[in-house]
């Protein structure tokens, strides 16, 4: 499965995969209470806090990846044994979903994010709750290969790597922070916000994001991150789609670098 997919493939599939809609109180205060209230045919609740993130700790940043373990009882709980094609949407823009979407591929799950999410959807909705028959789940550890932390990432830069910082720019640029403690960025990153791949609310096309992120072309070994390792899987499926190599996410993000005070902080356009 293509890592971005649209309504139109959706709605002629919609039978044959299974569907994820994932909320979290980041965007609303009753997420639950919203999914029952309306979502796509079919979907499964996940809330992206608690399935697809562990408590949060400094340095690990606000939503460090849950262990294999809790994650494979999450996909046992959907009933996800691995053969199964996932499509995984959210309000819109798809910041959130992609989260599940990136973590899935991560361990070799075929998943795929719905551009555009409710928002652009233009097929029927269902309310009410909708259940999967349990299965045990086999555990996949998380591949070493997809993800950084933050020795590698200062590492990579001091090298001269490519690490892309995929939030807004005012928080990229330290003149504001609205979630977290410090502003400003890590010290060497450029700033592609995860918005930037989406027009009028939907995915740009694959020449449109080949070309966003040809920075990057020569880095095969490129890192992404965010405020909390969630939106920066948005620019990780968005840099695949257009045929990049996958990066790897640092998923403590801006939330576990700001943290540690032995990180050295950057701000403004560096």
């Amino acid at each position: 499965m293509n890592p971005i997919v649209n309504g139109h493939w959706l709605a002629a599939h919609l039978d044959e995969v299974v569907v994820c809609d994932v909320r979290t109180t980041m965007t609303t205060a009753t997420p639950y209470d919203d999914y029952l209230a309306g979502h796509l045919p079919g979907a499964l609740y996940v809330d992206l806090d608690a399935d697809l993130a562990d408590r949060p700790e400094p340095v690990l940043g606000r939503h460090p990846l849950p262990s294999p373990e809790r994650f494979a009882e999450v996909l046992g709980r959907l009933g996800v044994g691995g053969d199964e094609q996932i499509v995984a949407y959210d309000l819109g823009p798809g910041g959130h979903a992609a989260r599940l979407v990136w973590m899935l591929r991560a361990i070799g799950v075929d998943a795929g994010l719905l551009s555009g999410g409710l928002a652009k959807w233009k097929g029927a909705t269902e309310s009410g709750a909708v259940e999967a028959a349990p299965i045990e789940r086999i555990v996949r550890p998380w591949p070493a290969g997809a993800l950084a932390d933050a020795d590698e990432v200062a590492d990579h830069i001091a090298r001269g790597g490519i690490v892309i910082d995929s939030r807004e720019a005012p928080r990229y640029l330290g003149e504001t922070e609205p979630i977290d403690a410090v502003a400003g960025h890590v010290p060497g990153a450029i700033n592609l916000p995860f918005a930037g791949n989406l027009a009028d609310g939907e995915f740009r096309n694959t020449s449109e994001l080949a070309a966003r992120f040809s920075v990057v072309a020569t880095d095969a070994d490129a890192v992404v991150y965010c405020g909390s390792g969630v939106t920066a899987c948005h620019n990780a499926l968005a840099m695949e789609a257009a045929g990049l190599p996958s990066p790897r996410v640092y998923v403590g993000s801006w939330s576990g670098w700001s943290t540690d005070p032995t990180r050295p902080v950057a701000s403004g356009d560096d």
